[in-house]
């Protein structure tokens, strides 16, 4: 072989069986590692064990490794303090002194500091929580685009551990453009949310706003899931997901999060949170497997984290559980809070809810005309 490394400390090693049927593909591996600069050592390390992914695993956070305690000496932090913000981060814990971090990270651990010294210690760990929460998902979601959609056709196609290898640097080659499109995509965020919350914000609390908030699922749905294929499950998922995040988008609200085949949103116009519930109502008008229900709430809550708590987003909540299929529910105040228009608003009575004392009263929502495919206008008027 070349680069240094002959084929009998391969074999020692574990990492190359001159007898396997894949015996040319791995040594093929092998050699193109190797002329990447890649050590035998760091092959062993591996055990033999994912080698195609070796060579991206190294480009993801090149450079020298650094412990816990050389960020604690650089940012003049306790080691505690550092474990315990990597902790908050969503990172499992390490001894000390094991090489975990890179020299980048202690500039990410003296901005954590200075947010702390701005807003406080609890506030700055609640929000390095939701960080890395949030790019925990970011993350796995760009691992799985790769795995799904180029290495399964890889294998799929015949194709062998050099190929893998080569696309997955290659994948691995794009997280610059990433970081990128976040830092930018970052930014219009935040700009959005200033203007979102600043509108909804009631004059006498600054943690409090005044919002419309949403709850609708897919009843059918677990159902479904004893009986669908695992891929056809998540197609479904992935089109409820995705037509959710589209729809809100549009009407200016925000998904505050998803879980399984129940969405969560909020808007500050009680008439785009009614359009909001009744568009995906009629997205999946045709799908005879799971059918939408919803409820909406208005009022004063509180938000934290990126989430919103408080006696609206419960009763929001429980409204949506005691909803019949293809049935939107609201209270009186959203309702009253709603410029007609395209919409008919009719009595549903007053029902008693789990956790709440006295009847509520409800009305159901629906459109003079659905929405046509794809047509997300936000206006007062009918279409």
């Amino acid at each position: 072989m070349h680069h240094g490394i002959e084929e009998a400390q391969l074999i020692a090693a574990g990492i190359y069986d001159p007898a396997s049927p894949h015996a040319a593909d791995r040594l093929a591996l092998i050699e193109w590692l190797a002329g990447r600069g890649v050590t035998l050592e760091q092959m062993i390390e591996r055990g033999g064990r994912s080698l195609s992914g070796l060579a991206g695993d190294l480009a993801i956070r090149p450079g020298r490794r650094i412990t816990a305690r050389d960020i604690a000496e650089e940012t003049g932090m306790t080691v505690d303090e550092v474990m315990s913000l990597a902790l908050a981060a969503g990172f499992p814990p390490e001894a000390p002194d094991a090489p975990s971090f890179t020299e980048g990270d202690a500039h990410v651990f003296s901005v954590f500091r200075g947010g702390a010294s701005l807003f406080g210690d609890a506030a700055t760990r609640r929000f390095t929580r939701v960080l890395g929460s949030s790019l925990s998902r970011v993350a796995e979601a760009a691992v799985t685009l790769f795995q799904v959609n180029v290495e399964q056709p890889i294998l799929e196609s015949g194709g062998g551990e050099l190929a893998i290898a080569q696309e997955n640097l290659r994948a691995v080659e794009t997280l610059e453009g990433l970081r990128t499109v976040i830092d930018n995509l970052f930014g219009s965020h935040v700009e959005t949310a200033i203007r979102r919350l600043r509108e909804a914000r009631p004059t006498r609390s600054p943690d409090t706003v005044q919002f419309a908030v949403g709850f609708v699922d897919l009843v059918g749905f677990t159902t479904v899931t004893q009986r669908m294929p695992v891929r056809e499950l998540a197609l479904l998922v992935e089109q409820f997901e995705e037509t959710a995040y589209d729809v809100v988008a549009a009407f200016d609200g925000r998904v505050v999060k998803l879980i399984g085949d129940e969405v969560m949103f909020v808007t500050r116009d009680c008439g785009h949170a009614c359009r909001i519930a009744l568009t995906l109502f009629e997205r999946f008008a045709e799908d005879r497997t799971v059918t939408p229900r919803g409820a909406l709430a208005y009022g004063e809550m509180l938000v934290r984290g990126g989430d919103y708590y408080g006696p609206i987003v419960n009763l929001s909540s429980r409204i949506a559980q005691i909803a019949v299929p293809s049935e939107l529910l609201v209270t009186a105040e959203v309702a009253r809070n709603v410029e007609a228009g395209d919409l008919v608003f009719e009595p549903a009575g007053r029902r008693m809810l789990k956790g709440f004392d006295e009847p509520v009263s409800l009305l159901t929502v629906s459109r003079t005309k659905p929405a046509a495919a794809g047509d997300f206008t936000t206006s007062e008027d009918p279409a």
